[in-house]
């Protein structure tokens, strides 16, 4: 039986970390430029690719693995169902659409639930971490940069159940005593180590794909500027770091 899972993650996707938070559009992101349409379009990719992880760690709730990792109260369907009703209109199930690698991500997701239920470990760890990790810190400047009404638009990073940033971090906690309470031997750690890394690359595919609707809203100029310089990456800094940790674990 492996141990330890937890840091085995954290350690094995710190480049993927640096990776995602070079992306032009995480670049962009975190100057807070947030321009509305491509924001809106990741939120509908993100609601198809939740949809499929959530659909197969309920239908695994009992597997010997899975089971210890799921938690309902992480479910990000219902209120990325209110995010795109407020982005698009009640009629949002017949706007929105799917990027190429948005279908990419929840095949993969369906994929590995077929031949492998273990690995859902490794998307469940790199969605939720993130949302409740650097996801706070973009929730604040999502709500600036688009002027949000009051509890509207930023559902994708609302834990109702988790309303404060101390009850956040003792679930972190528990998630990651879940994590290496697994009974998983070394090879198969690896193997999740492997698939949270490529699902650290399926989620910059999709924001990829986003990159030429924010750099035609912004212009060129101001796309090159941002963009250009790659950064350490925040789980590659020392302690104290500002930078935004996308799947964080203090």
């Amino acid at each position: 039986m492996s141990s330890d899972l937890a840091s085995k993650l954290r350690e094995g996707t710190k480049q993927s970390h640096t990776m995602a938070e070079n992306t032009a559009f995480m670049k962009c992101f975190l100057k807070g430029i947030v321009e509305r349409e491509p924001f809106r379009k990741l939120i509908a990719n993100l609601y198809l690719v939740y949809g499929a992880l959530e659909e197969q760690l309920q239908r695994y709730s009992t597997h010997p693995v899975v089971s210890l990792i799921y938690f309902p109260i992480l479910n990000r369907t219902a209120n990325l169902e209110k995010d795109l009703a407020f982005y698009y209109g009640e009629n949002w199930r017949e706007q929105i659409a799917a990027l190429e690698a948005g279908k990419t991500y929840v095949a993969r997701i369906n994929e590995v639930a077929e031949t492998e239920p273990a690995l859902l470990v490794a998307h469940a760890y790199v969605r939720y971490m993130g949302d409740l990790s650097g996801g706070q810190s973009l929730k604040k400047i999502i709500r600036s940069a688009l002027d949000l009404p009051p509890d509207q638009g930023t559902g994708l990073h609302e834990f109702e159940q988790l309303p404060s940033v101390e009850a956040i971090r003792a679930f972190k906690g528990q998630y990651r005593d879940a994590l290496n309470a697994l009974p998983v031997d070394d090879t198969l750690a690896e193997k999740i180590v492997a698939e949270a890394n490529y699902a650290f690359a399926l989620n910059r595919d999709v924001v990829h794909e986003l990159e030429d609707d924010v750099r035609i809203a912004i212009g060129d100029h101001v796309f090159d500027l941002i963009t250009r310089q790659d950064k350490p990456g925040s789980t590659e800094r020392s302690p104290g770091s500002t930078s935004v940790e996308l799947v964080a674990a203090d």
